[in-house]
């Protein structure tokens, strides 16, 4: 993006003789800087005039601006989103402070860190495995944790807190938004606060509360110092961090809401408005950020530098991501500069880039419509899923027959080919079965409905398109009949996801069927209701061994991680070859793969390997809530199939078979064998 590099070097760039304050806005008439004392935030102590250059960038130099002081911009301009009065946030400072009153000032921060050496893990997207967890909530009540720790960067970066993550077998943490947010003043009101974070203040500071006390009492620069720490120690384990980042919208909120930064600096520039000032909001959150405005587009990129090579992050993913892909019109340009700048910038090379591919804004469902480099959230694989071994069983039950046969099912399960072109290929999607924002696994086999009572909107809030089934009985059961049913629809979500082609993605607490009750939008509480329990029952201690055995067949097996999507009659280097065959052993036909009364396949995958030893794998997905025969397939170089996995019983020993015996399948049930 040469053609912004004019806007180099914003925001403080401090030396032992002061440092250079320089700030973007197009609309403003005059920008002061006020420096306020090193002990006391109230108390101005200087203030200085910026001087404003061709391109629109105010610059001040001033002996003041040393690691460790607070400042504020005061704006000048024509229209009412100006008010020279109010103390504003410098876009780009890397650490916030609070005074006296709750107002944020901006602090020139001190970041120097000793890294020791660690490096970033740089796990390849094939061999990647997603854990979203939130920072704080992942440790507040581990017992192993000092108290004085739980909650905070370093609680999560505890040694049983790796331990616990290394035991599973995921190898990239993937943390809620850690950028300084705020509650939103509507949610205050009401007596909650955002605990998901999707509300920012700043793109640069951390957020102060997850850091422990002492830090947060020792200022910004040791809330930072904790944020690396947690950083160094996850890659040292050989995790990876990927942050979780909202540049689509900010906590300014609508032309009403609060006044903190952008508004007052240059609201006509930062915000999609149409040309009477009104607000274009397609995040549904009061605002959009303009991103077809160069100025934006820079601050983006600047930010995402920031974390990558300062704060040493190995990824982002991005919230309604389709929003920073509209241009000056406000429609989606998969060609879009800034989408194009983020996955080819020399200084954010092998960062992995994470859409979630949509807004709420007009043609805001984007999902596959990313550039080359981007991985995507697949809500189609989501959904297929879900209604798979819920809502089809749920219409069986009610109607005698399914709504679908396999098909759906299969096509996302062999990596989606068709919504990603093969030229980005299956690790291009970004299977998950749930996320932050919905259903926890458990819930969705415990709940028709959400039960969002105890958020404050009269269960009017979170989506009503759960394509969840409580299996008889809404909310906790100790039917064992139902158990046994939710149970096994948990294993059977889990093993298609960590089966399946793509990148997966694990919500926390997942991995031991971890429930909210069966609210779907627990975004406002910072409660037990979110936070990660670390006491289980047998049932569940069982799960997450069931967890760990898939994650550790997807390691042993490169059939099921293809980097590239294969070509009928050809052999695609890492590409796995993949053949489908119905419960009799035979080809699949239309019928196979459509009818809802079949709804069984067997899925032969044998690796193309360009670094791995060659590897072939049969798995079969049995979709009837009725116990049926499967012929296993006779295949071309297959003598034997060895059983890995069953969902539906736990497996003691070895247990091989020969192509052409039947095998009696439980109803709705996986089962995964080595073909030999």
């Amino acid at each position: 993006m040469a053609s912004i590099d004019h806007l180099r070097d914003l925001g403080v760039r401090a030396g032992a003789d002061g440092g250079e304050l320089r700030v973007w806005s197009a609309n403003a008439s005059a920008i002061e800087a006020c420096i306020f004392d090193l002990e006391d935030a109230d108390r101005v102590v200087a203030t200085a005039p910026l001087q404003r250059d061709a391109h629109d960038v105010w610059s001040v130099r001033h002996p003041l601006l040393t690691t460790g002081a607070c400042y504020s911009l005061r704006v000048r301009g024509e229209g009412a989103r100006f008010d020279e009065r109010q103390d504003l946030l410098d876009p780009y400072a890397r650490g916030l402070v609070r005074n006296s009153g709750g107002q944020w000032r901006s602090y020139v921060q001190d970041e120097s860190f000793d890294w020791g050496g660690a490096q970033k893990p740089r796990i390849p997207l094939d061999h990647t495995v997603i854990y979203e967890a939130h920072a704080k909530g992942i440790s507040k009540l581990n017992p192993a944790v000092p108290e004085e720790f739980r909650g905070t960067y370093a609680g999560l970066a505890h040694e049983s807190a790796i331990a616990q993550l290394k035991e599973l077998g995921v190898t990239t943490i993937q943390l809620l938004p850690v950028h300084q947010s705020v509650s939103e003043e509507r949610l205050t009101k009401l007596g909650f606060r955002n605990y998901w974070g999707y509300n920012t203040l700043s793109y640069f500071a951390p957020h102060l509360e997850y850091a422990s006390a002492a830090a947060q009492a020792a200022g910004p620069a040791a809330v930072l110092r904790e944020f690396k720490g947690m950083v160094k120690l996850l890659h040292e384990a050989g995790l990876e961090v990927i942050l979780d980042v909202v540049y689509n919208h900010t906590s300014e909120e609508g032309p009403g809401g609060p006044t903190t930064s952008f508004r007052g600096i240059d609201d006509a520039s930062y915000y999609r408005q149409s040309p009477d000032g009104t607000y274009i909001d397609v995040t549904g959150c009061g605002n959009s950020l303009n991103t077809s405005v160069p100025a934006v587009q820079r601050l983006i990129l600047d930010s995402l530098r920031y974390w990558a090579n300062e704060v040493q992050v190995d990824g982002f993913r991005f919230d309604l991501a389709a929003t920073l892909g509209r241009g000056a019109s406000h429609e989606f340009d998969p060609e879009h500069p800034l989408l194009k700048s983020i996955v080819e910038d020399p200084a954010l090379q092998g960062v992995k880039m994470i859409a979630e591919p949509w807004d709420v804004g007009a043609g805001g469902w984007q999902t596959g419509n990313f550039p080359l480099g981007w991985l995507e959230w697949n809500d189609g694989y989501r959904d297929r899923m879900r209604d798979f071994w819920l809502s089809d069983i749920a219409a069986e039950r009610a109607h005698g027959a399914a709504s679908q046969g396999i098909g759906s099912m299969t096509r996302r399960f062999a990596g989606s080919a068709h919504v990603f072109s093969e030229q980005r290929g299956p690790l291009a999607s970004v299977n998950f079965i749930t996320a932050h924002d919905g259903f926890t696994m458990a819930d969705l086999t415990s709940y028709n409905r959400k039960h969002n009572l105890g958020n404050g909107e009269f269960n009017r809030d979170g989506t009503d398109n759960n394509h969840s089934f409580n299996h008889g009985w809404e909310g906790p059961s100790d039917d064992p009949t139902i158990t046994t049913c939710r149970r096994k629809a948990m294993r059977n979500l889990l093993g298609t996801l960590l089966l399946s082609a793509g990148i997966p993605m694990i919500t926390a607490g997942d991995e031991f069927g971890r429930s909210q009750r069966g609210n779907n939008n627990a975004y406002c509480h910072d409660d037990e209701l979110s936070w990660l329990p670390w006491e289980h029952e047998d049932w569940q201690r069982d799960l997450f061994e069931i967890s760990q055995r898939l994650l550790r067949l997807r390691r042993e097996n490169p059939a099921l991680r293809p980097v590239r999507f294969g070509r009928l009659g050809e052999t695609v280097p890492s590409a796995s070859e993949m053949h489908w065959y119905n419960a009799a052993g035979q080809e699949m036909s239309i019928e196979d793969w459509d009818s809802p009364r079949q709804r069984i396949s067997q899925y032969i995958a044998a690796s193309t390997p360009e670094v791995e030893e060659f590897n072939r794998i049969l798995l079969i997905v049995q979709g009837r809530e009725s116990e049926e025969t499967v012929t296993l397939p006779r295949h071309d170089g297959v003598e034997t199939y060895t059983l890995l996995w069953d969902s539906a019983l736990d497996i003691t020993g070895p247990d091989v078979h020969a192509p052409g015996d039947a095998l009696r399948m439980a109803p709705t049930s996986m089962q995964l064998f080595r073909a030999d």
